[in-house]
């Protein structure tokens, strides 16, 4: 009996001695988390019940030179409720308020509302849904309701905000205007002003602070932001919506009219290089009959320019000394042949005897060759410092991604050979962009001083100037005076009787150059032919103003008209009349010297044109047809356009009560 006690007694005296080493373990364990460890674990637990959100900063807007919103950004809001959140009394003296608010903003009946809030009160609900996609006035309305006034703690109002952008013209010059992303492998990727500019536009990210409230719901802890973000600045284009409204639908027309792949359309200011207007429009597939700015052709498309790259012939061939506008050329019925390789007229039979200038004016392949070759035959590199003096063999240096890489083959290539010069004397065997080829006629309408192309004027950050761009000049002067001269006369014979005769009109002087190219001629034979079909030039001649390029690429060869004079011409001559005849007044950047709040100022802004609670028709003379048909577009009305330009007629009155379901026809100017 004594051995058996002794035998428990030992076993009681492991049992306490386990449990005075597990009671120290368990008192270290608690000190070194009290004491060591303490910091990370309430860290931790922080985070997991409290934790910083970043709030975009608003985007600064994109305006166009006249005034008009390109690019702005819009605050959408989603709105919930805590209904754990308000005090017994605070939600007992209000829901009734706040049920009738509900109801007179959103048309749902205030039983509908009182009925769901009680019901989120008893079942405890932390994130019942209010609305979404509110504007700022409507946030601001919804905020001032009963018991939401008391603020997110008192009142449970649970706001939630996402920054939308939106372009007020539509997808007119979207791939200027370009975007800023966040792809689906989460890099950044962007085009044109949008992406170019970012630095500028977007401002500086702010924090704000949530507790967890349940699972994947999170509310904001106080009214106030722990960091408050800073708005981006705003970017003023160059672009004119008028110009850019003419351009726009003057290409958009041929393209159907020819059913052509794509094709590019730019209105430069001559003096400064400003781009008024810039319209890309292409198929995202062949068979489609729609055009969408898919690529920016303008800037990223080089190819074979054809017979607009004989200007260069002439520059050369002036400036040089070499001979004179007079000199006369046989045109060998048309065809003329070097190492094998022909070189012919599009006029059959040619031309006969002709001098330089009337080569020119027809576009007289034979002429313009033999007046090259005959006088750089020994020296072909002359010829090609004279294209490398007024950097067509190097990218303008514009601010977007992807700008088109240009081809001037030199003597020294491997690749040069006995025909290069000839071909280079008529467009072939080189390759340019059409802002390259605008760049180099603006030049001779600005009577040989060449200015690089421009996007943006200026950076602003309300009424005060961040930063200006100036005119940039590459080359102070491509040739002589007299060279000048003699281009700007010739050229304007292209229109008078030459190439471009269809287009002469005596209200207003034209002068410019047709280019037709083959794009295919080297591919293997039986190979269906396309053409580039372009014109470029200024107007008015007198006094330069406004260049023009457009580039037509794929028309319809049905009829064999698919000639520049014939495809792109009409384009040039329409955007240069609607700009002679309805001039408009130019406006002042509006709306930024008000100093309030930015979101106010973006959402006015856009809304003070493109409204959509109006209950009558509103008054659109005067108008731009894109800016009036996106108001009406976002009023639910149908509409009919006539005509390019700005409104002059509407069919119904201004004033008139709002029918959605009656077609409202705009006549433009």
């Amino acid at each position: 009996m004594a051995v058996e006690d002794k035998h428990i007694s030992y076993r009681i005296y492991l049992v306490a001695f386990a449990i005075f080493l597990m009671a120290i373990a368990i008192t270290f364990k608690l000190s070194k988390i009290q004491w060591v460890e303490g910091n990370y674990y309430r860290k931790l637990a922080k985070e997991r019940t409290v934790k910083n959100f970043v709030i975009p900063a608003n985007k600064g807007n994109i305006y166009s030179s006249d005034g008009s919103l390109l690019a702005t950004s819009i605050p959408n809001y989603n709105i919930r409720f805590d209904a754990v959140a308000p005090k017994g009394d605070s939600f007992d003296n209000n829901v009734r308020g706040l049920s009738d608010s509900l109801s007179k903003m959103f048309g749902k009946g205030s039983d509908y509302y009182n009925t769901r809030l009680r019901m989120a009160r008893a079942n405890k609900s932390r994130y019942m849904f209010i609305a979404r996609d509110l504007s700022y006035t409507e946030y601001m309305r919804i905020k001032s309701f009963p018991l939401f006034n008391l603020g997110p703690n008192k009142g449970g109002m649970i706001t939630e905000q996402e920054t939308v952008r939106k372009y007020p013209i539509g997808k007119i010059a979207l791939r200027t205007i370009g975007y800023d992303k966040v792809n689906d492998d989460g890099k950044r990727d962007g085009k044109g002003i949008e992406w170019s500019f970012r630095s500028y536009l977007n401002g500086k990210d702010g924090k704000v602070l949530k507790q967890k409230i349940a699972k994947g719901q999170w509310k904001p802890i106080r009214d106030v932001n722990e960091v408050d973000p800073q708005d981006g600045y705003d970017v003023i284009s160059t672009i004119d919506v008028y110009i850019q409204d003419i351009a726009h639908h003057s290409l958009l027309k041929q393209l159907e009219e020819y059913k052509a792949e794509h094709g590019c359309v730019v209105v430069m200011e001559t003096k400064t290089g400003k781009i008024k207007a810039i319209s890309n429009l292409g198929k995202l597939n062949p068979s489609d009959s729609t055009y969408f700015e898919t690529t920016n052709y303008a800037v990223a498309e080089a190819h074979e320019p054809g017979s607009t790259f004989k200007l260069i012939d002439l520059i050369a061939l002036l400036d040089d000394h070499k001979i004179d506008t007079s000199a006369v050329f046989d045109s060998h019925g048309g065809v003329i042949e070097y190492r094998g390789k022909k070189v012919r007229d599009s006029h059959e039979g040619g031309y006969g005897r002709i001098s330089l200038a009337r080569g020119f004016e027809v576009s007289s392949n034979t002429v313009m060759v033999q007046a090259v070759y005959e006088n750089y035959k020994n020296n072909p590199q002359e010829f090609v410092d004279r294209i490398n003096r007024m950097g067509l063999n190097k990218p303008l240096g514009l601010p977007f991604q992807g700008e088109g890489r240009p081809y001037i083959p030199q003597p020294n290539d491997k690749h040069w050979s006995a025909i290069s010069l000839p071909w280079m004397a008529f467009g072939y065997g080189v390759a340019v962009t059409p802002l390259q080829t605008l760049t180099l006629y603006n030049a001779v309408a600005n009577n040989g001083e060449m200015v690089k192309p421009q996007f943006v004027s200026e950076i602003k950050e309300w009424n005060k100037t961040i930063k200006k761009y100036d005119k940039q000049v590459i080359n102070p002067k491509i040739c002589s005076d007299e060279t000048i001269k003699k281009l700007k006369a010739v050229m304007q014979n292209v229109v008078k009787r030459g190439t471009g005769s269809k287009l002469y009109s005596k209200d207003f002087s034209m002068a410019g150059k047709t280019g037709t190219a083959q794009a295919n001629y080297a591919k293997n034979r039986g190979t269906e032919k396309h053409y580039i079909s372009s014109f470029v030039g200024f107007f008015p001649v007198e006094n330069p103003k406004y260049s023009c390029i457009v580039v037509v690429h794929k028309p319809n060869t049905s009829g064999n008209n698919y000639y520049g004079a014939d495809v792109a011409g009409p384009v040039f001559k329409r955007i240069a009349q609607k700009i002679f005849t309805d001039a408009p007044s130019t406006n002042t950047i509006k709306n930024l010297n008000r100093k309030v709040n930015k979101q106010e100022i973006a959402y006015n802004d856009y809304n003070v044109k493109f409204q959509t609670d109006a209950k009558v028709i509103p008054n659109l003379k005067g108008m731009s047809g894109m800016d009036a048909v996106a108001l009406l577009e976002n009023l639910k009305m149908k509409v009919k356009v006539i005509g390019i330009g700005k409104v002059k007629k509407q069919s119904i009155p201004a004033g008139q009560a709002l029918d959605k379901n009656k077609t409202i026809i705009l006549e433009l100017s």
